[in-house]
């Protein structure tokens, strides 16, 4: 494998274990995260040696999300020359290639099991999403963010997380932004059982992993692709539309007031404009 800046990968009896390194706080999603996750799930995919991912985040947090500041740039094209056809074609475009950097790890044939630790907000919803199987510490806390900082999430939560933890609840989580602690996500679904603290979570998904690398590769990777096949067109869809949707109707007042929010560590006053 090859040296990465925001992830380190490790493979050890079939099983590879790709680890959120940073380097923002929290493992906040910075412009190498969004290169560097598509080239290693794809070069996982090829590698005949691995047969199952573990996908855990570093430190205390499994991740921040998106890292505003590192990524501040994405959104300068929408307040461009008023935001015309070529710079929303522009934001467009890099809507398209982060929604790529996570479906790359859904796109993926070797089932991915995840470990949550800590906060995991926003885009790390979006990657967990991805993941086949979800694990979490008694001290992971979730939330689908975005509404809070005025954009809607257009990476991947909102198609995904139907299928996982039903409708009603992630209207729920994506209407309010609000937080759900680790029992709250087990009840509606979000990981399939939570574990007294980080090392017993990462151990747990280490030891499904194992179970799923102990049977026949292929038929795995069949049992991946069927159970994909009913969803894929919907996501593929729904990925589309919002990226539409964003890049006509992002760019506001309402979304300055929250990132500016942010940076100052104040509440925001929003107006609907």
């Amino acid at each position: 494998m090859s040296e990465w800046n925001a992830f380190t990968v490790e493979t050890k009896n079939s099983v590879a274990q790709v680890t959120l390194t940073g380097p923002g706080k929290g493992n906040a999603m910075g412009p190498d995260f969004w290169r560097e996750l598509p080239l290693i799930f794809a070069e996982l995919d090829r590698d005949p040696e691995v047969r199952a991912v573990v996908l855990a985040g570093s430190g205390k947090h499994f991740s921040y999300g998106l890292d505003l500041q590192a990524m501040g740039g994405s959104f300068m094209p929408l307040y461009a020359d008023k935001a015309l056809a070529g710079p929303r074609t522009q934001f467009h475009d890099e809507i398209k290639r982060l929604q790529a950097s996570i479906t790359a790890v859904a796109d993926c044939r070797k089932p991915v099991v995840a470990a949550v630790q800590g906060w995991c907000i926003g885009g790390g919803v979006d990657l967990i999403s991805a993941a086949d199987i979800r694990y979490a510490s008694a001290d992971a806390k979730f939330s689908v963010r975005e509404a809070k900082i005025a954009i809607v999430a257009d990476v991947g939560s909102l198609h995904r997380l139907p299928a996982i933890i039903g409708d009603g609840h992630l209207r729920e989580l994506a209407y309010t932004g609000k937080d759900i602690d680790a029992a709250r996500a087990e009840k509606i679904g979000l990981v399939n059982d939570v574990f007294d603290d980080a090392e017993a979570a990462l151990d747990a998904a280490h030891a499904t992993a194992r179970e799923i690398a102990a049977n026949p590769p292929l038929v795995v990777q069949g049992v991946k692709d069927v159970l994909a096949r009913e969803r894929a067109g919907i996501v593929a869809d729904g990925l589309r539309y919002v990226a539409a949707w964003n890049a006509a109707f992002l760019p506001s007042n309402d979304l300055t007031e929250a990132i500016s929010s942010v940076f100052e560590k104040r509440p925001a006053e929003f107006k609907g404009e």
